[in-house]
């Protein structure tokens, strides 16, 4: 549900953003940060934030970081992609 504000974002998509740009300073591991803030798994969380940051609100509200997880979020498709492939080629 969104609350009108004037990028799209719901108070919670901003406060996943928010997350992201600060929760490796935390004094837990990011598991545990994600389970006792938002009550998901990391991989609920996982995914949730990988269709938040492709959304153009997103970009719009936090260009840099945005842009950054992407950039990640690519890095990791490639190389698994790599890794599949390498192996594949193995047998």
């Amino acid at each position: 549900m969104k609350n009108g504000n004037s990028n799209g974002l719901t108070e919670r998509e901003k406060d996943i953003l928010d997350f992201e740009q600060s929760w490796w300073s935390l004094s837990v591991p990011r598991e545990q940060a994600v389970r006792d803030r938002f009550q998901l798994t990391e991989t609920e969380y996982d995914e949730l934030l990988e269709v938040l940051i492709a959304t153009e609100a997103a970009l719009e509200a936090e260009p840099l970081l945005v842009r950054r997880l992407r950039r990640m979020k690519d890095r990791r498709r490639q190389e698994h992609v790599a890794r599949r492939t390498a192996a594949q080629e193995v047998k």
